[in-house]
């Protein structure tokens, strides 16, 4: 039923419309929260990713439930009647987390509750707790038997050229080896955008004897050595700058979670575009992972890494290599898993691919620092999101625990899994707000929605459950401020 308020709230409406309204935005707030949680709990980075998809997937149901802008992931969750978008967000934020990492419960609680306690129409917050826990609950139980808590051996292959424990300790065994056969979030398999191999090999004798994989030695030999004289003053920056290897950090994952974060405030997104954007960088970085982790495991090349390859030159049959048996890469450890694909450089690719279909252009600038302690105060200016992840790959090879083909190959693969999962998952649906179907949402439009709330014509249920309410004219009040014409473009 229309109410005497909901009458002069509506007639008041191009107004209110016409005014910037300033939010919280308890998506950035919760993101702010995984980061805090990743610097605390650590590990490596499938995990983390893993968490992270399950986090913002859940928080994009729930809002995407509210205001129906895009396809879900699994489903829309049914409403109640008037609901709070900020309620809902925050209830599947909080009850992911909790179920993940229940030691932090308190932290979240605290959060949630200041975020709750800003939503004043109890019964739109009351609503809102209810789609948000639905949608967290059906995120978790669908990754529940996604397999990705077991933990297959591995077996070292005694061959020159295979992945092999490394210095210092040479006792860390290798992280998440069956990463890559686990559930996909969007793709269909792990190998769907698997790479050819390195240097198109997918043999390890053949890749060793040739002279492209004996310049790649040599080149990190060069630039990745600890004590180089031949790595700039800049390279080593950029080394250190994507590094975020220690436990402590917000890792690869979270770095590009917080970059997305300052590029949601530079460009003034709102709640409900934030909720669909780090929901899909969170399934390309879910997805990602696989990638990396089936070329890495899963292949025919289990590639050693470059302190394995220098030190053991001798063995390789190839006279362009020398071995130097106490080279040390400028990270003073090696990730334990093998190094052909980059996880960092398919990450990044994957994560710039989803920045640039977006935002309609791969040509933004911006300015970001890293958690890496040795340049904790240093930040990098980038003109593109491609230029971003380049020297995201780039830099392995500079921290001397990655070739250079590990990077190319990743970032190919990595752009794959981005415009797949932009172009087939979340996609915006037709504007239920432009009810004159000139693909805009304007005065006319409110005019066409006033008279239609008014008399209760079904014209303006703009939610299509079937009533018109109090819901419609949030809804509707949502859409003339944010618009939805996303663009879609490649690299």
């Amino acid at each position: 039923m229309i109410t005497r308020w909901n009458r002069a709230a509506s007639a008041a409406f191009i107004a209110l419309a016409c005014t910037s309204i300033v939010k919280a935005d308890v998506v950035t707030e919760w993101n702010d929260e995984w980061l805090d949680t990743i610097r605390a709990v650590g590990g490596p980075p499938c995990p983390l990713s893993r968490s992270q998809s399950i986090l913002f997937v859940s928080i994009f149901e729930a809002v995407n439930s509210v205001n129906r802008k895009a396809e879900p992931y699994l489903d829309y969750i049914p409403l109640r009647g008037v609901t709070s978008e900020r309620a809902a967000a925050a209830a599947a934020a909080h009850k992911v987390l909790v179920s993940l990492y229940p030691a932090r419960q308190a932290l979240y609680d605290a959060r949630y509750n200041a975020q709750l306690a800003l939503v004043r129409n109890q019964t739109a917050k009351n609503n809102g707790i209810i789609v948000g826990e639905a949608a967290a609950t059906a995120i978790l139980n669908v990754r529940a038997g996604d397999r990705t808590d077991s933990l297959p051996s591995y077996t070292y292959q005694d061959v020159p050229g295979a992945y092999r424990p490394t210095a210092p300790d040479f006792t860390s065994p290798p992280f998440s080896p069956g990463w890559g056969t686990t559930d996909c979030w969007c793709m269909v398999s792990g190998d769907q955008f698997r790479p050819r191999g390195p240097l198109g090999y997918n043999r390890l004798a053949p890749l060793l004897r040739s002279k492209g994989y004996a310049d790649q030695v040599n080149e990190v030999k060069s630039l990745g050595s600890r004590n180089s004289t031949t790595r700039t003053a800049e390279q080593t920056q950029i080394a250190w700058f994507w590094a975020n290897d220690r436990n402590g950090t917000f890792k690869p994952p979270g770095h590009l979670n917080y970059i997305t974060s300052v590029i949601s405030g530079n460009q003034g997104l709102t709640l409900a575009q934030n909720a669909r954007l780090f929901a899909l960088v969170g399934l390309a970085l879910g997805d990602a992972g696989l990638v990396a982790w089936d070329q890495k495991y899963s292949s025919d090349v289990d590639l050693w890494r470059p302190i394995s390859a220098i030190r053991l030159a001798d063995t390789d049959n190839n006279p362009r290599t020398t071995k130097k048996g106490n080279w040390a890469p400028l990270l003073e450890f090696t990730p334990p898993f093998p190094a052909y694909t980059s996880g960092h450089a398919t990450f990044g690719a994957a994560h710039a691919a989803i920045m640039r279909n977006f935002f309609g252009t791969d040509n933004i600038t911006f300015t970001v620092g890293t958690d890496e302690p040795i340049v904790s105060n240093i930040t990098r200016t980038f003109t593109s999101f491609s230029e971003a992840a380049r020297e995201n790959g780039l830099s392995r090879v500079y921290l001397g625990v990655h070739f250079r083909f590990d990077a190319d190959s990743a970032y190919s693969s990595g752009t794959l899994v981005g415009n797949y999962v932009y172009r087939n998952f979340l996609r915006p649906i037709a504007c239920p707000a432009d009810l004159n179907d000139d693909n805009r949402v304007n005065s006319t439009d409110s005019a066409i929605f006033s008279a239609a709330y008014f008399t209760e014509d079904l014209k303006a249920d703009i939610n299509a459950d079937g009533v018109v309410t109090e819901a419609d004219y949030f809804l509707f009040a949502d859409y003339y401020l944010d618009g939805c014409s996303p663009v879609t473009v490649e690299e």
